[in-house]
């Protein structure tokens, strides 16, 4: 065992990866340097999750791209429908807009409409998140969009060792996956196994169990709905805490488990008030467990508007942990 952070953790399952299967490339803008800084391939683009991959695998390996996501997208969606297992960065998910219809028309639907004949083994890694500044174009998270297309899988991983488990899991599929990590999760430190083995793509896990209320939290609200459980912890309240890892499949068993514990349910997530993960969640588990529930669900999102800039005006639009105890209060009371 050993202490990464999480950006580490991914660093190093690219480099167990791509040591063990040849077929795997690596695609993306800047992956070779960091924006043109110096430092070069030392830097591992923009993040540095990329380090010291070209020097080891080689730049037919590791392909620095020009700004263009449909092209490059696209250009991994055909290799891997002919045979490689691209690992894709799309620096940030707000450019996925531009590539779009590269990952909902292309990359999803091939299995599909081959009938079985193309597998397409094809990892998207990008960024989301707000917290540091960077304002409406470059701090979106868009997993709750990303899930409702069919044939795509969406990963949103809270610790080291799910980030690089998950990446190994996502490599292995026979499917497109989109990998979205949480910019304000980079640093997170965490004790991974060295070998780093595969996390089941679709299985939850639950981080803290309780009585009283369960709380689904996503990525970076993993931490802060831990931290909102210790806090209700002191107000007599068990908070059960539970992390799905996986957007899309998502382990729906799992937290109807939970609510027939608890029965009161608590979503608090990052991407769209209105129709996203946590609109999903509610809907899935007043279907399958109406009668488990002794209060309305409910959900912690930012507004229905965008990221705004400064960090000022970002902290009001943020929720963090008075919010989820708040929520999680009012429910356990109910």
């Amino acid at each position: 065992m050993t202490k990464l952070s999480l950006r580490d953790a991914l660093n190093r399952a690219h480099h167990q990866i791509m040591s063990a299967d040849d077929t795997v490339v690596v695609i993306g803008e800047d992956i070779l340097g960091g924006s043109g800084v110096d430092g070069g391939q030392e830097l591992g683009g923009v993040f540095g999750v990329t380090a010291g991959l070209a020097a080891r695998f080689g730049e037919a390996r590791v392909i620095d791209t020009p700004i263009s996501e449909t092209a490059f997208v696209g250009m991994a969606t055909g290799a891997a429908m002919t045979g490689l297992k691209p690992i894709v960065e799309v620096m940030f998910c707000d450019f996925m807009g531009v590539c779009f219809d590269q990952i909902m028309n292309q990359a999803a639907k091939a299995r599909f409409l081959s009938d079985g004949r193309f597998d397409l083994p094809l990892t998207i890694r990008t960024t989301m998140g707000a917290g540091d500044g960077s304002a409406a174009m470059h701090s979106q998270s868009i997993y709750g969009l990303l899930a409702t297309v069919p044939g795509l899988v969406v990963a949103c991983p809270s610790t080291p060792a799910d980030a690089a488990g998950i990446l190994k899991a996502a490599v292995a599929a026979k499917g497109p996956v989109v990998l979205m990590e949480h910019k304000g999760l980079y640093g997170e430190m965490g004790v991974v196994d060295e070998a780093l083995p595969p996390v089941p793509l679709g299985k939850g896990r639950v981080v803290r169990e309780g009585a009283d209320v369960t709380i689904v939290a996503v990525s970076a609200f993993v931490n802060r709905a831990v931290e909102a459980a210790d806090l209700l912890n002191a107000e007599g309240i068990e908070a059960e805490v539970i992390d799905p890892r996986t957007i899309k499949p998502l382990d729906l068993p799992l937290i109807l488990e939970s609510v027939k514990k608890t029965g009161r349910l608590l979503v608090a997530a990052e991407d769209a008030a209105f129709g996203g993960f946590a609109d999903a969640v509610i809907s899935a588990v007043s279907r399958a467990a109406f009668s488990d529930l002794r209060a309305a669900p409910a959900a912690i999102t930012p507004p229905d508007a965008p990221v705004p800039y400064g960090r000022k005006a970002e902290a009001v639009w943020l929720p963090g942990t008075d919010e989820i105890v708040a929520a999680a209060s009012a429910l356990a009371t109910a």
